[in-house]
């Protein structure tokens, strides 16, 4: 492979950094100039990241409070009132609106695979708007239609924390995905209700048990954005063979994590770790799914990163070590972008 292949990425924490930033206009400096973390503009196109699942997500409350007290209209409380809650989420929102409106052609929110496609023929980033946990639909139920009309398309419905949809999956290391209770019948409504939309519903954040209710109440391919095998490191959030048997018989797919907490075998938040130990886990989950249902799932800008892979710019040094391990370049066509396009374009329809 002589060039630098198309990048499209099942999980990416944008939006919150975003939202978070103490920048004047962090959505000026991510178009044209530039921004700490892992993406903006300028590194992407050099890296040939054409764009993905970008999460609109509500931060634990302890960490806006330690590290950016400027967002909270009360540092004192404990944690966000039901107000602040949607007013986030609501603003994560618009910050997409805003990458799209004021980029000149050059940031779209793509709800199609053809949108997408355009994108990747006109060199634009494809935006597709994700839900990462849905407290906020718990409040404001009705804001779904309105986020759906916005371009909303992709749904973790939960995240870490237990909400009324069903319990999070927050557990020690080494730990199974059996860490709680499954959904609840409001969060199998909800899930219903996206379905029909042909929403993606994204498992990365369930337990074991709502991970089978899920595929209890769905047809549609399972699909876990930002997810590696429990086999290789035994975090709760990590897929079981017998899960990844499950998303191979829906012709669903699986997004490689790159935080190395989700990578390495001691489950430690060490930078000091391979791009071997990514490759690994892609082999495992290739051998288990077949080579139409694996990607990438990076989760930039919300994880911690290997050394050698500081951010998007570094992605080509992955790819090169998945061709020293014998990747042919039609494999890794389809980890770094056929395979999502084809799981979304079975779910959208």
């Amino acid at each position: 492979m002589n060039a630098q292949p198309i990048i499209f990425d099942g999980h990416n924490d944008l939006l919150t950094r975003l939202w978070l930033s103490s920048a004047e206009d962090p959505v000026h400096d991510f178009i044209h100039a530039s921004l700490p973390g892992h993406l903006d503009l300028k590194r992407c196109r050099k890296a040939g990241w054409m764009g993905g699942l970008f999460s609109i997500f509500l931060p634990p409350y302890a960490y806006v409070k330690n590290n950016h007290p400027e967002k909270l209209l009360n540092p004192s409380h404990s944690d966000f009132d039901p107000q602040q809650i949607v007013d986030i989420c609501c603003a994560q929102l618009e910050l997409a609106q805003q990458l799209q409106a004021r980029s000149d052609g050059q940031i779209q929110i793509c709800t199609s695979l053809d949108q997408i496609q355009a994108c990747q023929q006109n060199q634009q980033l494809a935006i597709i708007l994700h839900l990462e946990g849905a407290e906020f639909l718990a409040i404001k139920p009705d804001l779904l239609d309105i986020f759906y009309d916005a371009g909303l398309r992709s749904i973790g419905p939960l995240w870490n924390r237990k909400s009324i949809f069903g319990d999070g999956l927050n557990a020690p290391f080494p730990h199974s995905p059996d860490s709680g209770s499954g959904l609840t019948n409001q969060g199998k409504d909800l899930i219903l209700a996206c379905s029909e939309k042909n929403m993606l519903i994204d498992v990365s954040h369930m337990n074991e048990r709502a991970f089978w209710d899920t595929l209890e109440i769905i047809n549609q391919p399972i699909v876990a954005t930002h997810s590696n095998a429990h086999a290789l490191c035994q975090q709760a959030r990590n897929l079981t063979d017998q899960q990844l048997a499950a998303i191979k018989q829906s012709n669903g797919m699986v997004g490689v994590n790159f935080d190395v907490a989700f990578l390495r075998a001691d489950g430690q938040r060490n930078t000091q770790t391979s791009l071997d130990v990514i490759v690994d886990h892609l082999d495992y989950l290739i051998d288990h799914l077949g080579e139409d249902h694996v990607g990438f799932g990076s989760d930039f800008d919300g994880c911690l990163l290997p050394d050698d892979l500081s951010d998007v710019s570094q992605i080509y040094m992955l790819v090169e070590r998945m061709q020293q391990r014998h990747f042919s370049d039609q494999l890794i066509e389809k980890v770094t972008s056929k395979n999502w396009f084809n799981v979304l374009n079975k779910i959208w329809k």
